[in-house]
């Protein structure tokens, strides 16, 4: 079964900005690499990434953009798992 979803063209922009930032962290580096690889393709998220983003968006310790992130890399993930 094929993945429907993909990335907004909006949070391909994002996760381009922070790539290439020099101030980012490297959970919104991983999560924005995750992002960009489902822009435009029917790539879905990994079990490991969606442990990774799930525990970013139940964590307060992360930024609201990290948190978008993880969202937006949950939102592509494998219903059945």
């Amino acid at each position: 079964m094929t993945n429907k979803k993909q990335s907004s063209s909006q949070m391909a922009s994002l996760a381009s900005s922070i790539l290439t930032g020099s101030g980012s962290s490297q959970i919104q580096k991983t999560l924005a690499g995750s992002v960009l690889s489902q822009a435009g393709t029917s790539h879905q998220t990994g079990a490991e990434m969606e442990s990774v983003a799930s525990s970013v968006l139940q964590s307060d310790k992360y930024s609201d953009v990290t948190k978008s992130l993880a969202a937006s890399v949950l939102s592509q993930s494998n219903k059945k798992r």
